[in-house]
């Protein structure tokens, strides 16, 4: 059908869950504009994880600044697009967990709350967000087999209070309104196994389906 609803998906998980993998699978498959979170090339990545105290604000404020050049992009995209990470993830996950913990400073996250707040008006909101959810153990794995040097120091607990954050921002967006497909990946593979992957792809195109027949 040539007049489909046009689709913006969000990838939200937690780190080592899949993401940008899927990301790239669906972009793939689908045909779909991809847009990733700027990890490989951040420049404070691997000082945060070494002192996290002295650079969450510094990190936090770049992927906020990359994450809302990438949504004004998906804003202004006329066709569908699939996105590594949704810009919500940055304040109700990161941020507000490094807050608790004391690794931001109370004047910092408010200051950061206020330009995330600010700027979501001017967004796009997802369609569909995709949360992955993933045991820590299996977390640990993952980020170990991927191999990079800066996230090896992560500590299991600080990814746990993450999963955590993760649940009660989902219950909370889908309470607001959102659409939300929680997928398991405890015995999911979807590079490897075309029917955990086809099950997605449906997912989406039934949702497209309906989307155009609910057009007046």
């Amino acid at each position: 059908m040539e007049n489909k609803k046009q689709l913006f998906v969000a990838i939200a998980g937690n780190i080592g869950a899949g993401k940008t993998t899927l990301t790239r699978l669906l972009s793939e498959k689908l045909g779909w504009r991809a847009y990733y979170e700027k990890v490989i090339d951040n420049p404070y990545l691997s000082d945060f994880y070494d002192d996290m105290n002295r650079w969450s604000f510094h990190l936090q404020i770049f992927f906020l600044s990359h994450r809302f050049k990438s949504q004004k992009e998906i804003s202004d995209w006329p066709n569908s697009c699939i996105q590594d990470r949704s810009i919500y993830e940055d304040v109700e996950i990161f941020a507000t967990t490094l807050y608790k913990n004391r690794n931001m400073s109370k004047v910092d996250f408010e200051n950061y709350s206020e330009l995330f707040s600010i700027m979501v008006t001017y967004l796009r909101k997802p369609d569909l967000i995709i949360y992955l959810e993933t045991p820590v153990d299996q977390l640990v794995e993952r980020i170990l087999k991927r191999g990079r040097d800066y996230e090896r120091t992560i500590d299991p607990n600080y990814l746990k209070q993450l999963n955590d954050a993760y649940d009660q921002w989902i219950n909370r967006a889908e309470k607001s309104g959102f659409k939300v497909l929680r997928i398991n990946t405890t015995n999911k593979n979807f590079e490897e196994n075309n029917d955990d992957l086809t099950s997605v792809i449906n997912f989406i195109k039934d949702m497209e389906n309906q989307a155009w027949l609910n057009v007046d």
